[in-house]
């Protein structure tokens, strides 16, 4: 048996993924209520397309783009818009949203079908895929149309498809690939006529061998799409070291994968691609795990894009005694809420409910120790001892000379930080100060 593909450094944390990857996808319950924010996407946020006292539809538009890099946002439920304001979301910001009141009868705009979608051309494909809002579903929300649009220098020659969730805790992709394979190798398809590439690749942690052997049998028939084991790493499922792993390129120094010739997607996005070209639906809704011993019925569920975090714990039985803390995404790049009135939004891989027996506070980090065990874990060749140290004393400007925006802030320097030190907020402080 060849060894599983993989890149140099990287963590072994424990992945605790056993609580929710043998759960198969339900639907959740219609909400009574959802919270639509107008940004849920990298790049200018929607201007609101509807009044309060407006009627809607499920599937309507109701935030148009305003720019290129922007990304329309629809209604998920149909009902009666009853504010637009300010209200919370996952990501720490308040931000421009519509709240719209279910009137629980679900009611759809037309959905346009194209049954023979693959013969149509890559430009039907990007205006569909940006009709229906679809963004990077994995975490980073890059409007996708944007993505598959790149410079006419820019050749593209390989599609990679990100089944490695390597994040603990989550496994909604791995619950796709097993449940959904086929229409993942369809938007997969789709993804390769947008690009004119004749290379796929689908890149997946040895750790789901059901989902192996799923998106193996269903790109069988497809002799240019190609199933790679990985090894079982953090962070395996980051784009470069994806890219390094099966592909043996590296992506340059402030570059993007495009610089290599790379396209890399989610699996959830590929999952909506596909039914966005096929079957015209906008994206309304996506698969969310919600996880942790601080839930009572750990689950992998559909939910409504706008559904509050409160309504889906809720649904997974409640939090149990001495759940200390809830997080959206995963525990090693996720955000820490501070209240559960925020709602799920495109980019909400995860709801992780951490118990006191799970939760590591860093409220008492000390002075970096000269360990250098960071260095050595640092998938990106880094020194996250001497960027922490300059962002902490406030010498943004200095980070740049040890190549601050190469960080994705994966957290794997604070993971093995004896003095816990909070490496990745220190990270984000220093981004917010300089410009690239």
């Amino acid at each position: 048996m060849s060894k599983a593909a993989t890149f140099e450094r990287g963590i072994h944390p424990q992945y605790n993924k056993d609580l929710a990857s043998g759960k198969s996808i339900a639907v959740a319950s219609l909400p009574k209520r959802i919270v639509v924010p107008l940004s849920q996407h990298i790049g200018a946020p929607a201007q609101a397309d509807v009044s309060i006292g407006d009627e809607v539809k499920t599937g309507q538009v109701i935030g148009t783009t305003t720019g290129f890099v922007s990304s329309p946002v629809h209604s998920s439920v149909s009902g009666k818009v009853i504010a637009i304001a300010d209200f919370p979301t996952p990501g720490g910001r308040n931000v421009t949203s519509i709240v719209i009141e279910s009137d629980e009868k679900d009611e759809a705009v037309d959905y346009k079908e194209t049954p023979d979608y693959m013969n149509l051309g890559a430009d039907d494909f990007r205006n569909m895929i940006k009709d229906a809002g679809i963004v990077g579903l994995g975490g980073a929300a890059f409007p996708t149309n944007v993505k598959l649009s790149p410079p006419k220098e820019k050749k593209i020659d390989t599609v990679l498809i990100n089944g490695a969730e390597c994040e603990p805790y989550l496994t909604a992709d791995h619950r796709m690939m097993v449940e959904r394979a086929a229409d993942v190798v369809e938007g997969l398809k789709i993804l390769m006529k947008t690009l004119d590439v004749s290379e796929g690749y689908i890149g997946i942690e040895e750790n789901k061998p059901d989902a192996i052997e799923a998106m193996k049998s269903a790109s069988s028939g497809e002799s240019n799409i190609e199933v790679h084991a990985l090894e079982i790493k953090y962070p395996q499922g980051a784009e470069k070291m994806l890219i390094k792993a099966i592909k043996g390129k590296e992506v340059p120094t402030k570059g993007l994968p495009m610089d290599v010739g790379v396209v890399v997607q989610n699996v959830g996005t590929a999952l909506a691609i596909y039914e966005a070209v096929r079957y015209g639906k906008p994206l309304i809704e996506r698969v969310v795990t919600i996880t942790g011993n601080g839930v009572k019925e750990p689950a992998n569920m559909m939910i409504r894009i706008g559904t509050l975090f409160s309504d889906v714990i809720d649904q997974c039985g409640g939090l149990v005694e001495g759940a200390v803390k809830v997080i959206s995404g995963g525990p090693m790049m996720g955000f820490a809420q501070w209240t559960l009135d925020v709602p799920v939004i495109k980019g909400t891989s995860g709801i992780l409910v951490l118990s006191e027996k799970e939760y590591v506070s860093a409220d008492d980090y000390s002075a970096c120790i000269r360990c250098g065990s960071c260095l050595d874990v640092c998938p990106m060749g880094l020194n996250p001892s001497q960027l922490s140290i300059l962002s902490e004393k406030g010498f943004y400007d200095e980070t740049k000379d040890y190549n601050l925006f190469d960080c994705f802030e994966c957290g794997s320097c604070a993971f093995v930080c004896p003095a816990k030190r909070p490496m990745v907020q220190f990270m984000r402080l220093a981004k917010s100060q300089v410009k690239p």
